[in-house]
């Protein structure tokens, strides 16, 4: 009878590990939905506005010009010219609005923080406030768009990217509002509180477009996609590599393609999220069906869920991408029982690195935080298909969670790591699959007994 049932469940096993695959369908799904931005058929020339690519002009008039010309229009295609076009101050988007950065234009933004208030709705490290405005930044619009091969320079080093040691009081307090739910209205920042504005925001958008354009210097997150949909993030390109420089940040955000984009960024490449703790859990808007595919990782961790996701996040695809230099860490979910909220369906498929710290680590217990609290995350269904890397320092496959929630429903394939110094590391799970993994290397033919083992000493 034993027998019988160590049989049954080896069949049980292979069939759940069969089972368990890469859902291409519900992929194939979500890209039929996703088509950016509508573009305005009318151009028109930023020079025509009074712009000035000298870089030393103001040419934020020039832009606020054409903005308004493009709201009583009913859409505008702004071309900007090669040139270095100077700006004290944000460029607030209009609906129907395509920004063309010209091969050899660049926007550089004033360093000078007074020029980015009065202050804007928006959301500081998933809590919602009103601080400094973003950059570039749009708010409950549809179909915009920023194209071309140009450059944005947040230009920030000088003084946005001094301020993260100046940041944690304001920081605190901005999570106490979000924990004693203080009326949003009522959570003002700004001057004086140190907490950074992004270099691109789009807030409450639908329709988005974002493609070809080199990003450099940016205040704080590069591009923060904020209660957003159908967004397409398109051969970008990166040298970002002051403070908390991450590359593209989706935040309650859902039906998002992020294709052929060379990171090369200070902090997370790709970092999804759902708001933090009480804020998320009212909004009840999680980040959702997600694509990564045919992306060059460079930076701190390469995808990243979390630890803003109380929201939840859900369907997320990364597929077909690979490294142009170093990550601390390949794919990493992070929550703790503060969060709550949940991660399920993430997919990953035929991805490489070269020498990380950490190839593939999920974890309940991020930063030790909230040990004493009962918010605990489920994350389940996990799927993984084809990862590589060369060296993994520390750990090539971890997994941490809660004996309240266990991660549960994880199937690794095709995993291979040439040189790990932990292989494997599981506490709390539950239903966790391999097939056809190699962690350290793949084992040959056993050896036969020889003098070496001595077994007859």
């Amino acid at each position: 009878m034993r027998k019988i049932s160590s049989v049954m469940l080896l069949l049980l096993f292979c069939m759940a590990v069969s089972a368990g695959g890469y859902d291409t369908a519900k992929r194939d799904s979500i890209l039929s939905v996703i088509t950016g931005a509508h573009m305005p058929k009318k151009k028109v020339n930023i020079l025509k506005y009074g712009a000035k690519g000298d870089g030393k002009k103001d040419c934020l008039p020039a832009f606020k010009k054409a903005m308004a010309q493009s709201k009583k229009n009913g859409g505008l295609h702004i071309v900007v010219p090669a040139g270095t076009y100077y700006l004290q101050g944000p460029i607030h988007f209009e609906s129907n609005t395509c920004l063309e950065l010209s091969e050899g234009a660049i926007l550089r933004f004033s360093p000078d923080p007074q020029f980015y208030l009065p202050m804007v709705k928006t959301s500081w490290e998933g809590t919602f406030l009103q601080n400094y405005s973003p950059f570039i930044y749009g708010y409950g619009l549809h179909d915009i768009s920023i194209i071309g091969k140009g450059t944005i320079d947040g230009n920030a080093s000088t003084t946005f990217a001094t301020w993260r040691k100046k940041q944690k009081p304001a920081q605190q307090l901005s999570r106490n509002m979000n924990h004693k739910e203080t009326p949003v209205p009522e959570r003002n920042f700004g001057e004086g509180s140190w907490l950074r504005p992004q270099l691109i925001q789009f807030f409450g958008c639908t329709n988005i477009t974002l493609a070809d354009f080199f990003v450099t210097n940016s205040p704080f997150w590069c591009i923060h996609l904020l209660k957003s949909e159908n967004i397409i993030c398109r051969s970008l390109r990166y040298d970002a590599k002051l403070v908390n420089n991450d590359g593209i940040d989706p935040e309650m955000s859902r039906n998002i393609l992020v294709e052929d984009v060379s990171f090369n960024n200070g902090d997370d490449n790709v970092a999804i999220k759902s708001g933090r703790d009480n804020d998320g859990w009212a909004a009840a808007s999680p980040s959702e069906n997600i694509i990564i595919r045919r992306c060059r990782f460079k930076g701190l961790h390469a995808v990243v869920i979390g630890s803003e996701m109380s929201a939840g996040v859900r369907n997320v695809f990364v597929e077909d991408c690979t490294y142009a230099g170093y990550c601390k860490r390949g794919i990493f979910v992070k929550t703790n029982p503060n969060r709550g909220g949940f991660v399920e369906g993430l997919y990953v498929r035929n991805c490489e690195f070269g020498e990380v710290e950490d190839l593939f680590y999920v974890t309940s217990m991020y930063a030790g935080e909230g040990m004493d609290d009962t918010h605990f995350s489920v994350v389940r269904n996990i799927f993984v298909d084809g990862l590589r890397c060369d060296k993994a320092r520390i750990g090539g496959i971890i997994l941490q969670g809660t004996e309240a929630k266990p991660i549960s429903d994880v199937v690794f394939r095709n995993v291979d790591i040439k040189e790990v110094k932990n292989a494997l590391s599981m506490d709390n799970t539950e239903g966790v699959m391999f097939a056809g993994c190699h962690l350290g290397g793949k084992a040959g033919v056993p050896t036969q007994v020889t003098a070496k083992d001595k077994i007859f000493n």
